[in-house]
């Protein structure tokens, strides 16, 4: 499983790289299948609130992509909710076989 990450108009900290890197590989242990993770990162408004976006596009062989995008406080936050919704993706796909 490849993971890509990208900070869009910003530099991204070794530490957040290591948290999604992290967090990445548990959605391997549900779904061997999965081949590549795409985690896109930007900030929406700088002088608000909520305005940290993550977007992480989940590719499947055979199946079409999953996709999750959420907005929250933190890039932490924001790609934790991404992962629980491309999870619960995951899970439906799975009942449905």
């Amino acid at each position: 499983m490849e993971i890509r990450i990208q900070a869009i108009h910003f530099d991204i900290a070794d530490r957040l790289t290591a948290f999604i890197n992290k967090k990445a590989e548990k959605l391997a242990r549900h779904n061997t299948a999965i081949s590549d993770v795409d985690v896109t990162l930007k900030v929406v408004k700088p002088e608000t609130a909520m305005n940290k976006e993550a977007t992480i596009k989940v590719a499947v062989p055979q199946h079409e992509d999953i996709v999750a995008s959420k907005t929250a406080d933190t890039f932490e936050e924001a790609v934790d909710l991404c992962l629980e919704a491309v999870d619960r993706q995951l899970e439906k796909k799975k009942a449905q076989k």
